[in-house]
């Protein structure tokens, strides 16, 4: 049997991925699993919590490689798990914390020997003993138990002949599916309200988006016929009075400073004191989650095991009333303003000159979706169109739109993001940005513009590689044209030249050429416009000054 090694689909490269997809496939889903939510306290957040927790590890990931896919795999997954146990919200949320802490353990810890359909497998299994194992008290028909199905087919997978990772995920993901039909069979009040489980449906959703990475297949839509199960249609959310009529009044979440000995009297002391008992964490770390009328109680249990930080109680029957007593008065909004990402100090100018918000980003510093949705939130206007420039703040923009749109501060607001995937296309939409035109006008106009510019780049190689346009050595001029190496040389001036005439080739009105803060002087930025103006007279040059890093030049054919 022909094995295949860990490194074919288990790279850096392919967490950063899944981390995206399964984001973006949260943020659509999230209202939907939401309104799922009956059990164990029918608060309507599962979707939100799991949301938030896979948010907070997508970013502490993406922090700490700053998008480099040859960063070390140990390192950014420990960071993946710590950022998801920090940020984890909610028992769903805490739940998988502990879910995806011990995937990327167990991929960490992988043997140049090990088969990857070995390491996948074996990760899956530990991630269900691990939630089964943190929960006080196990239930089935919820998370836990679509896990276990998805574990069990995963490992029973691996085991055939000529097995893959991909097939491995497959198999998962078949099998959560199918296990989420059967939670109405297993939990009467999921079968009373109409539902299947909330957190067995995010969960389905991450398993998903991991087949659709690994395979670039499109799994069975949920509400589609599992074999002999239609899963059903989300019923109508409880009243708010019926929330704690059955179970504890209150939510109580910690993170805890505490050594490993002292969680399992911290345990015994929690379930006494009520449910859905979820303790997670490890070396020293903890994050903590119970269900319980003794608020106080719950607490002291954690100062008597260690340090208790980030107390969190929710009152389950007045959360809605409290938020809304608690919640300002709505700041009056009007008008349209555009929310920018520049990736310079030039950019950033040229976007504020334009009357743009700015927020600061580029390679290893983009923002985050909290800092777009601050933007959108202050900017002051009842709509606002995101421009994030660049193709990984796409999703991050998206995210804080549908949360900026839910808001119930930000009530009336209507936001749109711009797919641009570069800073000159974003220029270009900014440039026939019309706040007299209808909001939908204004948005098709700049979208139907930024597509039509066509975007290229010069940069530098920092290291050996192979690219599209053959092998780059550091220090090799690399020239691209819509995200893509198409060009290798060691004379930037020729490679731009090439770039440029790539562009031009499918026609063009205008070129516009940013120069980055390698050239200061914008001496290359110079002999490119007039290059273009010598061989295409009839083409528009325009040159400016963007200060961005990594790229020399930034160049755009309308």
């Amino acid at each position: 049997m022909q094995q295949v090694p860990v490194g074919g689909e288990l790279s850096l490269g392919v967490v950063l991925r899944f981390v995206d997809v399964a984001f973006d496939a949260l943020a659509g889903a999230r209202e939907e699993i939401d309104a799922l939510n009956v059990y164990p306290v029918p608060d309507g957040d599962t979707g939100t919590n799991m949301y938030l927790t896979m948010s907070a590890a997508r970013d502490a990931l993406r922090e700490a490689c700053a998008g480099d896919e040859d960063a070390p795999l140990g390192e950014s997954l420990a960071t993946f798990a710590r950022g998801a146990l920090l940020g984890a919200r909610g028992n769903s949320g805490v739940i998988l914390s502990e879910m995806l802490g011990a995937i990327a353990r167990r991929i960490g810890r992988a043997g140049a020997d090990e088969t990857n359909a070995t390491v996948m497998a074996e990760a899956l299994q530990a991630a269900s003993d691990a939630a089964y194992a943190a929960v006080g008290t196990p239930v089935e028909g919820t998370m836990l138990s679509v896990m276990r199905a998805a574990a069990a087919s995963a490992v029973e997978c691996s085991g055939r002949s000529r097995a893959r990772a991909r097939d491995v995920f497959a198999a998962a993901a078949g099998a959560a599916r199918e296990a989420l039909a059967r939670t109405p069979e297993q939990l009467r009040l999921l079968a009373d309200a109409g539902v299947v489980d909330a957190g067995g449906r995010g969960l389905s959703v991450i398993l998903d988006a991991a087949e659709t990475v690994l395979t670039g297949r499109r799994p069975v839509p949920v509400t589609a016929p599992i074999g002999t199960h239609l899963i059903p249609v989300p019923v109508a959310p409880l009243p708010q009075g019926d929330l704690t009529a059955d179970g504890p009044a209150y939510e109580v979440m910690y993170l805890l400073d505490a050594e490993d000995a002292q969680i399992a009297p911290l345990r015994a002391t929690l379930a006494g004191l009520g449910d859905s008992l979820v303790v997670v964490g490890g070396e020293g770390l903890w994050n903590v989650h119970v269900h319980t009328d003794d608020v106080g109680a719950a607490i002291e249990a954690g100062i008597e095991a260690g340090r208790p930080r980030r107390v969190r109680v929710t009152h389950f029957a007045e959360q809605v009333e409290r938020q809304a007593a608690e919640r300002p008065a709505p700041r009056a909004r009007s008008g349209r303003r555009i929310v920018a990402v520049a990736a310079g100090p030039g950019l950033g100018r040229l976007f504020e000159e334009a009357g743009a918000v700015v927020l600061p980003g580029g390679p290893g510093r983009r923002p985050s979706t909290g800092e777009v949705l601050a933007a959108v939130r202050d900017c002051g206007a009842c709509e606002v169109v995101v421009l994030p420039n660049d193709a990984d703040s796409v999703r991050v923009a998206r995210a804080a739109a549908s949360t900026a749109e839910n808001d119930p501060d930000l009530e009336g607001i209507r936001v749109s993001v711009i797919a641009t995937q570069a800073q000159v296309q974003g220029l270009a939409a900014l440039a026939v940005h019309e706040p007299g035109r209808a909001f939908d006008h204004d948005v098709l106009e700049m979208t139907a513009t930024a597509r039509h510019a066509r975007h290229g780049a010069i940069t530098l190689a920092a290291r050996q590689a192979m690219t599209m346009a053959g092998p780059c050595e550091p220090g090799d001029v690399l020239g691209v044209v819509a995200g893509d190496f198409v060009v290798v040389g060691e004379d930037r001036f020729a490679v731009a030249t090439d770039v440029l005439e790539r562009l031009l080739g499918g026609g063009g009105d205008l070129v516009t050429i940013v120069a980055g803060a390698e050239d200061s002087d914008g001496e290359l930025a110079a002999r490119c416009a007039a290059y273009v103006e010598a061989h295409h007279p009839a083409v528009d040059v325009v040159v400016y000054d963007g200060g961005q890093e990594r790229y020399p030049l930034l160049v755009s054919v309308e």
